[in-house]
């Protein structure tokens, strides 16, 4: 495994009118020349689960993907490809019906379906999914950048940037739709663990603007926080947020403490290099627009340490 561009664990959490307002102001946050080259080949993984859409709090919103897109365009890459595997629903029907496919061709960028070849074979440690193929754009790619919604998750516990990636380039072709018929979610959390110790996220997007509480990742309840974004370049890091705001410590999220405790990164909020809205400024956001009332928190009285003390 290459390592990921930029090593310290930078996180922007910011809030504007609008996503894609909130989305640029947070990459402006990062140091994102370090992350992104010229002559660089970008992949962003956007969550695409199913047709339900962005207002259901289930896919990434199409207006933002393309901000995404114009932002990255900036740092005058070789090119920039949009690729995903959706689990729920074939991933073309889901481009179609929630409007990705108009941003990828008004913006001439390439788009590759990883539930399809051509791959190459990932060898995973994991007990059993030894290996899986993968498409072979991940030979290619210079930087990979995982776009999702926040949600709770009925096995996963929370997903966010690195489930988003774990389980969108693992082919469904192989897998089955869902991917469940090979013996993935026999042991959901090893995988995601496994796939990410293998597979290095350069940039991590997790969206609140329209994250979903109770039974995620599709039938929960969508909640609506306009413009709340964190962006990472340490996906452990944005992940443990996402989860804070959801009410979890890392050692909750069983994948995401492993991947601290492999030291592929920052699980420890006083370790992070916090930019823009605080923490516990996140929180009370999110609580209110989740459940009527700012003060159900995690870090109410003060930020917690990774055990909660």
């Amino acid at each position: 495994m290459r390592e990921r561009k930029v090593k310290d664990p930078v996180v922007a959490i910011t809030k504007s009118l609008t996503e894609s307002n909130s989305l640029e102001k947070a990459l402006d946050m990062l140091p994102m020349d370090k992350i992104i080259k010229k002559g660089d080949t970008v992949v962003i993984t956007p969550n695409w689960v199913n047709e339900k859409g962005p207002k259901a709090g289930v896919c990434v919103g199409p207006k933002t993907l393309k901000k995404l897109i114009q932002y990255i365009k900036k740092k005058q890459p070789k090119k920039i490809v949009i690729a995903t595997g959706s689990g729920g629903a074939k991933t073309v029907d889901v481009m179609e019906k929630v409007g990705y496919s108009k941003v990828i061709k008004d913006e001439e960028v390439e788009f590759i379906d990883l539930n399809y070849g051509p791959y190459i074979d990932l060898n995973l440690n994991h007990h059993i999914i030894k290996s899986t193929p993968i498409n072979k754009i991940i030979n290619e790619v210079d930087v990979i950048i995982s776009f999702t919604q926040l949600k709770q998750h009925e096995e996963a516990t929370v997903t966010a940037s690195i489930k988003n990636v774990a389980m969108g380039w693992p082919p469904a072709e192989v897998h089955g739709y869902p991917k469940k018929q090979t013996g993935i979610h026999d042991d959901l959390h090893g995988f995601i663990r496994s796939f990410a110790n293998k597979v290095p996220i350069d940039l991590s997007i997790v969206s609140c603007d329209k994250a979903m509480i109770g039974t995620g990742p599709s039938n929960g309840k969508a909640v609506d926080t306009p413009g709340l974004i964190i962006a990472s370049t340490d996906p452990v890091a944005a992940d443990s947020i996402g989860a804070r705001l959801l009410g979890f410590l890392p050692q909750a999220v069983c994948y995401l403490y492993g991947l601290y405790k492999d030291g592929l990164g920052e699980a420890k909020p006083e370790n992070m290099i916090i930019k823009g809205l605080s923490i516990q400024e996140a929180e009370e956001i999110f609580s209110k627009a989740a459940y009527g009332k700012k003060d159900i928190m995690l870090d109410k009285e003060k930020i917690k340490d990774i055990h909660g003390e």
